[in-house]
């Protein structure tokens, strides 16, 4: 029996160990049997960004969502069927746009070196060329993730919504394997992007029983949202820029949040906290911490794997 034991846990180990290679990401996975992928996605993505300058928050927003649901497998990307609801057509995900940006460098990609190069791994990388082409700090992927095989909307009920408080955005990411300071670092992603009127209303309107505004947002800043998005707003695309400089990458986010000047509550929850307020306060007087510590987070975060095939079609499993 106890032999029996032993053999179980030494097969099991060897089974944890098998896995963890498996899953072994590195910054050289395609040097011999993709040489040129990451310059042709660079090049996709420039492409796609000289023709619309919202396509760098689309794709970084993408990469976070694909993240925090099963890892960073493409799950994203996946249509739905007849028999299922995919994450993408999740409520949290029906403003997700630009997937044509993946369908266009898989093609090239895969015209290169078919069946090589995961959906995954492209967008991950293309996550980076919409930081770095927009003005941010590059680095080097590690890659190798593989792309998975289930796609749920329900799931992305999981994704940190911007009501968030800070122990559920806490809880969220260690729940991932991070940490309060990549929390701080990738909020810093919201450098890039907009907001509709739906994911910030509850902080300009009927905002508890005392005030209908957000006490802590900066008063002139709160009436112009007022008046852009209205309680009973019937423009489909209003809203508001996450930050002022919604097309670079700076740290003119975290300038502002320390203004009263932030959108969605999860941003000002950064301040509720002294050790996230000194991070907010730090990254707000160093652009270069700012960037050093997005970058570790981002490969940390994008380290998440949890897929099981490379796809021929980024939007159909094989």
């Amino acid at each position: 029996m106890a032999a029996a034991r032993s053999l179980a846990l030494a097969l099991s180990l060897l089974l944890l160990s098998i896995s963890t290679l498996v899953n072994t990401l590195s910054t050289d996975y395609y040097d011999q049997t993709c040489p040129k992928a990451e310059s042709v996605i660079t090049s996709v993505v420039k492409k796609a960004m000289s023709n619309d300058k919202t396509v760098p928050a689309a794709l970084l927003r993408m990469h976070f969502h694909d993240c925090f649901i099963r890892g960073c497998d493409a799950s994203v990307l996946l249509n739905s069927t007849s028999k299922n609801q995919a994450e993408k057509d999740g409520p949290p995900n029906i403003s997700l746009h630009a997937f044509y940006v993946i369908d266009n460098a898989k093609k090239e990609v895969e015209a290169m070196c078919p069946g090589v190069v995961s959906c995954a791994d492209i967008l991950a990388l293309a996550a980076k060329d919409a930081v770095a082409l927009s003005g941010g700090p590059t680095w080097n992927v590690p890659k190798g993730r593989k792309d998975g095989r289930i796609s749920k909307a329900i799931d992305t009920r999981q994704l940190p919504a911007p009501t968030f408080n800070i122990s559920q955005l806490q809880q969220s990411f260690s729940q991932r394997g991070l940490s309060m300071d990549d929390l701080v670092a990738l909020s810093g992603g919201h450098t890039l992007g907009f907001a509709h009127c739906s994911s910030f209303q509850n902080r300009i309107h009927n905002f508890n029983t005392q005030t209908n505004v957000d006490p802590s947002m900066q008063h002139s800043f709160a009436a112009s949202l007022r008046s852009v998005c209205p309680i009973h707003n019937k423009v489909k695309n209003a809203g508001a820029t996450l930050d002022s400089t919604s097309t670079t990458f700076d740290n003119a986010y975290y300038k502002l949040l320390l203004q009263g000047k932030s959108i969605f509550s999860s941003d000002q929850a950064l301040l509720n906290i002294a050790r996230t307020k000194a991070l907010v306060s730090k990254f707000a007087t160093s652009q270069e911490e700012f960037e050093e510590a997005f970058v570790k987070s981002m490969i940390k975060m994008s380290s998440i794997t949890g897929g099981q095939e490379v796809r021929l079609n980024c939007r159909v499993v094989r």
